[in-house]
């Protein structure tokens, strides 16, 4: 090993993208870039996931829509966003001028509304989309994209139809009964990267009301208590696409809030990571973690990441 690097080569590239280091800001967790501008440079990121974007304006869901647990947090936000062509027009030219590569999550209720919402992304500026398919089908009652191989496929496939200029990554829910049978069903629909994980299903009890905390419920729990888990499936992801010889990037995520978790999700095998609830605690984080992988790379003389696996 090269003890004498001074400067190792944080970039990397996922589905042609190149991104500059692999901290990815991820999606509902950082707004549109400028909300965290003045905490932060943003600029030294490697990616921004947007806030999840559908065809049509939503307010997002009534009631408290954040709740604090041990070690982590529920929400249920609802998808509040001003649409996409609002997001095409108001928030993307300040959002591309930061610098990191521009990853739009894109998400639905229908088919349609995805197909309709990709086909405005491909003919922007974003360098990425990112398919939410831990939404509901309200086609088929309710239940999320992502739960279902079957299902995950029927909404994959029309959209990479029509996104002809953009990489695809396909986000994966951790509630999937086989996450790795949606991953490879994405796969064969024309997904070019993947993400995992989502928020995991969850909810909370107010004992003075005595009634569920959430209107709706149930909510998605997120923070460093589902890092363990969302690392053992990244590992677990990594191997079985490798023993069916299937090159897909994947992104990790799920609680990752120091250096040390990062670390870990690369060399679980991600090609990058993303940062959520821990930007909410700390804005300086995803700064500290790409400073400490570039530490951690030259105290073991690793010259890029793509060699962060070499032994």
């Amino acid at each position: 090993m090269n003890k004498n690097i001074t400067a190792p080569d944080l970039a990397v590239t996922i589905a042609g993208v190149r991104l500059q280091n692999p901290v990815i800001a991820a999606s509902g967790t950082f707004g549109y870039g400028q909300e965290y501008a003045g905490f932060i440079d943003v600029s030294c990121l490697g990616g921004i996931c947007t806030k999840g974007l559908t065809i049509n304006p939503r307010p997002g869901n009534d009631g408290i829509r954040v709740w604090e647990t041990p070690a982590g947090m529920l929400n249920s936000i609802g998808l509040e966003n001003p649409g996409i062509s609002a997001f095409i027009e108001k928030e993307l030219p300040s959002l591309k001028k930061m610098g990191p590569a521009v990853i739009a999550n894109l998400s639905g209720s229908t088919v349609e509304e995805y197909v309709e919402g990709a086909a405005l992304l491909n003919e922007s500026a974003v360098d990425m989309v990112e398919l939410n398919i831990s939404c509901p089908n309200v086609k088929a009652g309710g239940m999320a994209f992502g739960l279902d191989p079957q299902a995950a496929e029927a909404v994959t496939a029309p959209v990479r139809r029509v996104l002809t200029a953009k990489p695809l990554m396909a986000k994966l829910s951790p509630n999937a009964p086989d996450v790795t049978a949606v991953a490879l069903a994405c796969v064969r629909a024309g997904a070019d990267a993947l993400s995992l994980v989502n928020t995991f299903r969850a909810m909370a009890i107010d004992i003075h009301s005595r009634r569920p905390v959430f209107n709706n419920i149930s909510a998605g729990l997120s923070g460093p208590a589902i890092k363990p888990i969302a690392l053992r499936m990244v590992w677990d992801l990594c191997r079985e696409l490798k023993k069916s010889g299937i090159a897909v990037p994947i992104v990790g995520l799920g609680g990752i809030a120091c250096t040390d978790d990062a670390l870990e999700f690369l060399l679980a095998g991600a090609a990058a990571i993303q940062v959520g609830a821990a930007t909410f605690v700390r804005p300086q984080t995803m700064i500290e973690i790409i400073d400490g992988i570039a530490d951690y790379m030259r105290s073991h003389g690793i010259a890029g990441i793509d060699k962060l696996l070499d032994k």
